[in-house]
C-alpha cells in the first residue's frame, strides 16, 4: 500500500503574517519570509498531517494497493471529500478505470471508504504491486476550517524553528515544555489507521 500527494494544498493552514507574529518577527522585516513560506510553514503542516494521520487543507491524494480487499477500501488521511477515480490493472496488464456506478463512496464517517455498489464485486486484478489506484480529494477544506489547536501546534513549531536554526544547542540551559503543553495539541485530532 502507498499514499502519494497528487496535488498539494493551494494554501497553508497558517499565514505568513501569523507565523511571523508568533515567532516575534516584525511584520516589516522580510529577510526570513522565504524560509517561513518555503520551509517552516509547509514542514509544520506536513508534520501535523503525519502526526494526526489527517489531510488538513483540501488536497488530492492517490492510494495504491496490490489488490482489492474482500470488501471495502479504507482511505487514509481523512476527511474524505470525494473520489476522482478508481483504476486497476486487469489480468491482461491493461490499466482500466472502474465505472463509478460499480462502487459507492462513504464520506460521512471519520475514515472514508470505497466499496462495491450493491450487487457488484471488485474486478479481478493482475498480481503486481500497485495494481489498484484510488485517487481522491481529502482534507478539512479551507484553512479556516482546520481546527485551531492544530494551527496553534503549527505556530509553535514554526516559532521554534525560527528561534533555533540548528539541531544542537551549546552553551545554554535548555528545557523542553511538558508534552501536554505542546505535542498534545494534536492528540484530539489523531486518527487510528489500520
Amino acid at each position: 500500500m502507498g499514499l502519494s500527494v497528487i496535488s498539494a494544498p493551494e494554501q497553508e493552514p497558517i499565514t505568513l503574517a501569523l507565523a511571523k507574529l508568533e515567532a516575534g518577527v516584525d511584520a516589516d522585516i522580510t529577510a526570513f519570509d522565504s524560509l517561513f513560506q518555503s520551509y517552516w510553514i509547509p514542514t509544520a503542516r506536513e508534520q501535523a498531517e503525519h502526526r494526526t494521520g489527517r489531510a488538513l487543507v483540501t488536497q488530492t491524494l492517490r492510494h495504491t494497493r496490490d489488490c482489492f480487499p474482500g470488501c471495502a477500501v479504507r482511505l487514509p488521511r481523512p476527511a474524505l471529500q470525494s473520489v476522482e477515480h478508481v483504476k486497476y490493472i486487469d489480468p491482461n496488464g491493461a490499466l482500466q478505470t472502474l465505472d463509478p456506478s460499480r462502487y459507492q463512496v462513504v464520506t460521512d464517517e471519520l475514515l472514508g471508504w470505497v466499496l462495491p455498489a450493491y450487487g457488484e464485486a471488485w474486478p479481478s486484478v493482475r498480481a503486481q504491486p500497485g495494481a489498484v489506484q484510488i485517487q481522491y480529494v481529502a482534507g478539512y477544506g479551507t484553512p479556516e476550517q482546520v481546527p485551531v489547536s492544530i494551527k496553534h501546534w503549527m505556530l509553535m513549531a514554526v516559532a521554534t524553528w525560527f528561534k533555533q536554526h540548528e539541531a544542537v544547542v551549546t552553551g545554554t540551559i535548555v528545557a523542553e515544555l511538558p508534552r501536554d503543553f505542546f505535542a498534545a495539541l494534536l492528540d484530539p485530532h489523531s486518527v487510528e489507521w489500520l
